[in-house]
């Protein structure tokens, strides 16, 4: 039974949007959600107010993130974000307490969220309304981000705090090091075709 009300009509696109999408590789469906040819949207991705959303190139978002744009949600270029990561910029806490938790309340509080260019947002982590992660930080896994995040960085726990900063010349020593050992692991290996580091154990050889 379907209704035939203005909020079940306004959903329903939206929830045939979402279905279509499941049946899409993930360059197809960042497309389909009018986002930059060069990224790439897994399976399962929820994005609220996809008009709020402004995304950078190169942008990869995994598996079963739900992103709410509602209040403005700004992700610069290559940027990842981890699968199963819950990115809100709306809350609707004051609706709860005050008990005036039915749809259209006025007492729901939007903040925008700004993402970085160059960030890697691990796996599981909540990002809450309100919050600015700085160009090239890291944010691990299972982190819970209710402040700001200072560029080249590396927060984590809940609420995540930083563990480690970091500068341009550590950056290209690490690109450096990981080049090197791919390299080498590709000379080593039985497919030398492949991209970024092969399989295997490489250990002793």
């Amino acid at each position: 039974m379907f209704f035939d009300d203005e909020r079940s009509n306004r959903l329903r696109p939206m929830i045939l949007n979402d279905l279509v999408a499941q049946y899409m590789n993930d360059a197809e469906r960042a497309k389909f959600l009018g986002l930059p040819e060069s990224c790439r949207v897994r399976e399962r991705v929820k994005i609220v107010s996809p008009d709020n959303l402004t995304m950078g190139e190169h942008c990869w978002v995994g598996e079963g993130a739900v992103l709410d744009a509602s209040g403005g949600l700004e992700i610069g270029e290559h940027t990842s974000i981890g699968l199963n990561t819950l990115v809100f910029t709306h809350s609707s806490w004051l609706a709860n307490m005050a008990l005036e938790n039915h749809s259209g309340s006025d007492l729901i509080e939007r903040k925008p969220v700004k993402i970085g260019k160059g960030c890697f947002i691990g796996g599981l982590v909540v990002i809450m309304p309100g919050v600015t992660i700085g160009d090239f930080a890291t944010v691990q896994p299972n982190s819970v981000v209710a402040k700001d995040v200072p560029e080249r960085s590396l927060v984590a726990g809940n609420p995540a705090r930083v563990f480690q900063r970091y500068d341009e010349e550590y950056i290209e020593a690490e690109v450096k090091r990981v080049r090197e050992e791919n390299a080498r692991r590709r000379a080593l290996s039985d497919d030398p075709s492949g991209w970024g580091s092969p399989s295997g154990d490489f250990s002793g050889k």
